[in-house]
């Protein structure tokens, strides 16, 4: 009872721990994007635990050089993953994750960086999180969750031996969990736009189980100039999605506004996903992408701009999500 207690709070604070009492065949796992103010230095931390199905059970910590397309899986115990039970805050031995602060100590990477003016995704009656009434569907495959689409950095990061400044950086962090990975997804992600005020992008598309079937479901969120725009298929937007070479393209609109992405793949590296609860797939992920955003209302063009230092990934048979023609 006190473990349902804990996940049913965590179901209306979707950026903390929601695995308690779970022994196996789930993940769960965070995403923290930081890049410096120069833009020479761009990774991803992603903390997380693992339950196999046979009790293969470990903590880990992923690091994604952006920059370097590199990427580190450091692995821990199961029992050095301590999650607070109140609040969205992590500790693996020596490393701290929160939403207002992530410490490392990591071979190679030490220090410690603050994250302020967060802008955490909406709740709503009925929508605790970016996943809206899907979050209290008790059989989804993998849930999703956005600890803030935008925030500023202060602190260092001891790197390989050189002090980094990323004070007056950005960031963007989100999470995931349940069972596996969907079977393919496209994701983007940028908040690095030439505008004086915050914009920032996330978008995924991926194959959903649903019962004995599957459905095309897709959530996105565009904030712009003080607010955040909704697309998803909880909210009654339609979507086309469409693959050109290097190129992913798509599309989002409902009765008043309408998103158009085209987004160009860089130098990506390979990141381990989750299958049945174990680590054993892989993914791979550029934090060098370029993204182009246009955003009308109507007919109106109310944004246009590029986005770089772009988050994106491509997994699995996507052409089972495309579409020339806009779809639900």
């Amino acid at each position: 009872m006190h473990n349902l207690l804990r996940r049913w709070h965590a179901v209306w604070n979707p950026d903390m721990y929601h695995g308690w009492g779970k022994q196996r065949n789930y993940f769960e796992g965070w995403y923290f994007k930081v890049v410096d103010p120069t833009e020479e230095h761009a990774y991803a931390f992603i903390p997380g635990i693992s339950l196999g199905a046979q009790g293969e059970h470990h903590a880990f910590i992923q690091v994604l050089d952006g920059v370097r397309h590199r990427a580190h899986y450091e692995e821990f115990r199961h029992s050095d993953f301590k999650p607070d039970s109140d609040r969205f805050e992590l500790s693996l031995k020596g490393n701290r994750f929160s939403t207002g602060a992530l410490t490392l100590d990591l071979p190679g990477i030490r220090g410690s960086l603050q994250l302020h003016n967060r802008f955490p995704w909406p709740k709503m009656l009925g929508a605790p999180g970016i996943m809206g009434w899907y979050s209290f569907v008790p059989f989804m495959e993998c849930y999703h969750g956005i600890v803030s689409v935008n925030h500023d950095l202060s602190g260092h990061l001891n790197i390989e031996g050189q002090k980094v400044d990323f004070t007056g950086g950005k960031g963007y962090a989100e999470k995931d969990w349940g069972r596996s990975f969907p079977s393919s997804w496209i994701w983007m992600q940028s908040n690095h736009f030439d505008e004086e005020q915050p914009v920032s992008l996330t978008a995924s598309v991926a194959r959903i189980p649903w019962l004995r079937n599957h459905f095309i479901g897709y959530i996105v969120g565009f904030l712009y100039r003080g607010r955040l725009y909704r697309f998803a298929t909880y909210t009654g937007a339609m979507m086309k999605a469409r693959l050109q070479g290097e190129e992913v393209h798509l599309a989002f609109r409902d009765r008043r506004y309408r998103l158009e992405i085209n987004a160009r793949q860089g130098p990506g590296s390979d990141l381990v996903s989750p299958l049945s609860g174990q680590m054993t797939g892989k993914v791979n992920e550029s934090l060098r992408a370029k993204l182009t955003v246009k955003f009308y209302e109507g007919e109106q063009l109310l944004f246009h701009g590029a986005g770089r230092n772009a988050g994106l990934e491509v997994a699995g048979p996507a052409e089972e999500l495309l579409t020339e023609e806009w779809r639900r």
